[in-house]
């Protein structure tokens, strides 16, 4: 196929297709549009980057333009689940332009929002949900959503979707879905393992793979920069004070090191924000917007944005930390040289890190170049690093960073669970059994800190029965006491983030 007109889609699809610039399908899109639009399971396999949105959104719009019926009440026709917001955002965006001229219905659900609205949107039903599988089963177990009438389910991202962060919940959203249905799973990257959990859910699949699996995008300049831990914050300063440098993703491996980085890049009077799991939803569209917009030029992130965020003129992706899972690297660069752009991807690596470095060679089948520090920059010694970092960590919080009531410096309730303020990503892949909570094995083996916090939470659980300063006996933990005394706004917070919601 050389035209979208080739396909047969739906005349309301092809003037939105016109209007948008839009002639000739990417490689996924000529491939899974024709087996899709006949009601086929497919599987499609592509670098990020090339459309594999439209992919799945073009024979659904034609879907529904050809077989018009009305929504269930508290229903929907077309489930697209996705492992975090911002994707699930993007995704209803694309429907929404994709469909300009059609009349369907289609609404986003995620966490981390008012769930009343969402009730309210699909009171009536919608022809197209869009939706993370936490905000899902919350709604489900609400009564506010049925799933009994679904006639295509979506997978975007399905590697993630069917990991360890997401299975539990999705084997609970399959058994809801009716037996005939149309199953169309997407991603970048399909590890051996996931992929053979795949097959379990689609029918005679057709398999479309337009390039090998984790083949980064060709456009992508790729290098490796070795430097000790102490050296990585003076030399991303150092890179980034080089104004051709126009918008750049900054990836490290957890949220209190992306916090970190910002007050590193604020401290040299370079403007930055960050996103993760930490920060409220308002927070995380705030910065998106901002970074989309122009109007910061530094966004730092963990994983929640190596998957599915499209930023046109990204110009540099820097791996300030090296993802410990190596399909994580080609999520991450592929935030950089879309659409046919030119990109640069920078990676610093530590000791640490160079077994990291070779999986990832290993896993993309390609040596990464290594480059030497920029002109200019001198690395500052380790001891010298070392006190610096010390120093930082003495520094008190900023007004804004304070810990709210029952809650410790960093972020995390009083019970040493994350307090994200809801159940939206805490599953993902930054929190739970995703790519940042393994170490390349499929055993979703928690980081020590994830035992750590899940060993205080049974502490937490437990009635207290230690004296008071005062000499007297401690009333048991929720006895008669309001629920925003003495840390209880930490513990409900911790409370939502428990279970497996994304």
């Amino acid at each position: 196929m050389t035209h979208f007109s080739d396909f047969g889609l739906a005349q309301p699809v092809l003037r939105a297709l016109e209007e948008a610039g839009y002639t000739t399908p990417t490689p996924i899109q000529a491939q899974a549009i024709a087996p899709a639009m006949e009601g086929r399971d497919l599987c499609g396999i592509a670098q990020t980057g090339t459309g594999k949105t439209a992919a799945f959104a073009l024979p659904i719009l034609h879907r529904l333009a050809q077989v018009q019926r009305r929504a269930p009440r508290r229903g929907c026709r077309v489930l697209v689940l996705s492992p975090t917001r911002e994707l699930a955002n993007q995704i209803a965006e694309s429907f929404s332009d994709y469909g300009r001229h059609l009349a369907f219905t289609n609404t986003v659900v995620f966490g981390g929002v008012t769930i009343s609205r969402q009730e309210k949107a699909l009171a009536n039903g919608v022809d197209i949900l869009v939706a993370t599988p936490g905000r899902l089963m919350d709604l489900i177990e609400r009564r506010s959503l049925t799933l009994e009438a679904v006639e295509i389910l979506v997978l975007d991202e399905a590697d993630q979707m069917l990991d360890l962060g997401f299975i539990h919940a999705l084997k609970r959203i399959v058994k809801m879905l009716p037996k005939e249905r149309q199953s169309l799973f997407f991603s970048a990257t399909m590890p051996k393992n996931i992929a053979g959990l795949a097959e379990q859910y689609l029918r005679d699949p057709v398999q479309v793979a337009v390039t090998p699996v984790a083949t980064t995008a060709e456009r992508v300049s790729q290098e490796v920069i070795f430097a000790h831990t102490g050296a990585k914050q003076s030399l991303l300063n150092h890179i980034l004070r080089d104004p051709k440098i126009e918008r750049v993703l900054v990836f490290t491996r957890t949220k209190h090191g992306a916090d970190r980085v910002v007050r590193g890049l604020e401290k040299v009077g370079i403007a930055a924000s960050a996103i993760h799991g930490n920060k409220s939803q308002p927070q995380r569209e705030r910065a998106l917007a901002a970074f989309k917009d122009g109007s910061c030029r530094v966004l730092v992130a963990t994983d929640i944005a190596a998957r599915g965020i499209d930023v046109e003129a990204v110009s540099h992706v820097i791996n300030y930390d090296l993802p410990n899972v190596p399909e994580s690297y080609v999520h991450r660069i592929g935030r950089t040289a879309r659409a046919g752009a030119n990109g640069l991807a920078i990676s610093f690596c530590n000791d640490e890190e160079k077994a990291y470095l070779r999986d990832i060679e290993r896993t993309t089948r390609q040596k990464i170049p290594v480059a030497a520090f920029p002109d200019g920059f001198v690395a500052p010694s380790r001891q010298e690093a070392s006190e610096t970092a010390q120093a930082e960590e003495r520094r008190p919080p900023r007004q804004d960073q304070r810990p709210r009531q029952g809650q410790r410096p960093g972020g995390r309730p009083g019970n040493g669970r994350s307090g994200t303020g809801g159940r939206g990503d805490a599953r993902g892949p930054e929190n739970r059994g995703g790519a940042q909570a393994r170490s390349g094995r499929p055993d979703g083996n928690r980081p020590q800190e994830h035992r750590g916090e899940r060993q205080g939470e049974s502490r937490a659980q437990a009635p207290r029965s230690e004296q008071r300063n005062d000499g007297r006996p401690q009333r048991p933990q929720g006895a008669g006491r309001p629920q925003n005394a003495g840390g209880g706004e930490g513990r409900a917070i911790g409370w939502l983030d428990r279970a497996p919601r994304s």
